[in-house]
Parts: structure tokens; C-alpha cells; sequence
């Protein structure tokens, strides 16, 4: 690495086509000489809600599997959908498309690529997901952070704790207007979430039986609003399935990012007999 560290990192957008949508991650191709704090301060002078630090998996694993690790400005995140997308398309470009074996530190993430010329389309595979109840005194707590009133969600998708790799409180609004007003307290939301364990809070809208229009607070990490979040696209699809809102087989749409100036575009695949949840979307160079 060079004095200025960020100088050695790779900028990506993932679940866009166009750099100016989608959500940003940085990107180092190999990490083995960086130690944590090294890590967190490249993730904290770049400023986007994470960076994936990648070095040769464990001996044995195969030429095309990596260990990576996430970092937040603020602190290491167990696994985030957007930069693994980000990180198999940037190795994809270097290597070929095909398949490649992520080990995070929420465990083994499969991940393909595929596509030709300027735009690639990974799909990673999730880890065991699970749903777990949020207190009504938590929940409280949560919507008294975010300023909306109890009667503003939508009673069809209950609030719950879900998980792919990382925790996210799943509220959904109840209409669309909702879910654009977005101010909340920082520092109030984050001390909940540092209590639960949560890595966001998955905002929800559904616009159709297949479609719907998310927001990511994640004050955790040290920014107000993640632009799209691979993670929690996969925790709330094992949500859908779960309490039998979707069907088992499905394919969903999330739209995410818009009311922040960089739309963006996640699908979420569900398969009938397998836990695993799968979010693809595409993922290009920021120059």
C-alpha cells in the first residue's frame, strides 16, 4: 500500500449500470499485508458504508475462493451484500466469469458471475437465514427513533428480526409516502441497534405482490442511509418466505436508493426445498 492507502483501492457501485446509482464499495484485490486497524481506516477515509478486503482462502479451497472481510467507517460488519457483489464482479473482470467461494466471517457465500462486455451480473448465495420476534418495548423504541407512528405500518408484514449473514429489524410502512420521509435520531437509533446487534433497519414498502421499494438506516456503520443493501435483501426475502408472504419459489424486486439520489435495482430469489436466499444485481466501476 502506498502512503495514502485509498490510492490502492478499487471503487465499484453495485445493483446499478451507471457509477451515479446504486451503492459504492471499495475494493482491495489483496489485503494480506493489512492488519484490522489498517482496514477500518481505509474503510473510514473512503466513506461509503463498506469496503471488502479480500486475501486467498483457506489452503485447499481452490484457486477461486477468497476469504473477505467487510469494514464499515466505524467498525467490521460480518458480511454485506453490496460489496461482495461489487468484489465478484471487479475478480470476474480479472479472471473470467464463472463461479467463486467467498469465505466471510458469517460463513460461505458461493458466488456467480455472468454477463459480457461493460456490464456483469453476480448472484450470491446466502448463508442459513432466520427470523427471530422484536419486543414490543424494542419496537417502540425503534419507531420512536425514526418519529413514526405505530399506525404507519402496514399490519400485512409484521416487524421482525431477520438474518442472512447479518441482523436487520424489518419494518414495513404502510404507504409510500411513508417510507420517502425518512429523518430520524442518529445517535438514538444507533444505540438500539448497537443493543440488538443489528447491522441496518430494512424500511419496507410493498408496491405488488413481487415488488418492493427499501430504505436502510444504518447509523451503526457511521452513515445515515445505506443506497442499497445486499444483506438485508436477502434476510427479508428469508422474511417473505418465512410468514408465507410470498410464495417458496419466487423471484422479488427490490427497488432501493431513489429517494437518495442513486437508484438502484436488487432481485431476490427464493427456491422451494433450499433455506438460502440468493440477490443478484449488476455492479460497474466508479472511475
Amino acid at each position: 500500500m502506498t502512503d495514502d492507502m485509498t490510492d490502492d483501492v478499487l471503487r465499484y457501485t453495485a445493483f446499478a449500470t451507471h457509477p451515479a446509482g446504486g451503492n459504492p464499495a471499495g475494493i482491495v484485490l489483496d489485503a494480506s499485508a493489512l492488519g484490522d486497524g489498517e482496514m477500518l481506516k481505509i474503510a473510514a477515509d473512503l466513506g461509503y458504508s463498506e469496503s471488502a478486503f479480500v486475501t486467498p482462502g483457506p489452503a485447499g479451497s481452490g484457486e477461486r475462493a477468497y476469504t473477505v472481510r467487510y469494514f464499515s467507517p466505524k467498525a467490521e460488519v460480518p458480511f454485506c451484500g453490496h460489496a461482495t457483489v461489487a468484489t465478484a464482479v471487479a475478480l470476474a473482470e480479472r479472471h473470467g466469469t464463472g463461479d467463486y467461494l467467498f469465505h466471510t466471517p458469517a460463513g460461505e457465500v458461493p458466488v456467480s458471475v455472468e454477463g459480457a462486455g461493460d456490464v456483469l451480473r453476480a448472484t450470491l448465495t446466502s448463508v442459513a437465514p432466520h427470523l427471530t420476534d422484536v419486543t414490543g418495548d424494542d419496537l417502540a423504541e425503534a419507531l420512536a427513533a425514526l418519529d413514526w407512528p405505530a399506525a404507519d405500518l402496514d399490519p400485512a408484514l409484521p416487524p421482525r428480526i431477520a438474518y442472512a449473514g447479518a441482523r436487520h429489524l424489518v419494518l414495513a410502512a404502510a404507504t409510500r409516502q411513508r417510507l420517502a420521509d425518512l429523518a430520524y435520531d442518529f445517535d438514538r437509533l444507533a444505540a438500539l441497534m448497537h443493543r440488538l446487534d443489528l447491522t441496518t433497519v430494512q424500511l419496507v414498502w410493498r408496491e405488488s405482490d413481487f415488488t418492493f421499494h427499501v430504505r436502510d438506516p444504518f447509523p451503526v456503520g457511521g452513515v445515515v442511509e445505506d443506497a442499497a443493501t445486499g444483506a438485508a435483501a436477502a434476510a427479508f426475502g428469508a422474511y417473505l418466505r418465512e410468514l408465507d408472504l410470498v410464495p417458496r419459489t419466487s423471484e422479488l424486486t427490490l427497488y432501493q436508493g431513489a429517494d437518495m439520489g442513486r437508484p438502484g435495482e436488487l432481485t431476490v430469489t427464493l427456491r422451494e426445498g433450499d433455506p438460502r436466499v440468493r440477490v443478484s444485481g449488476t455492479a460497474v466501476p466508479i472511475p
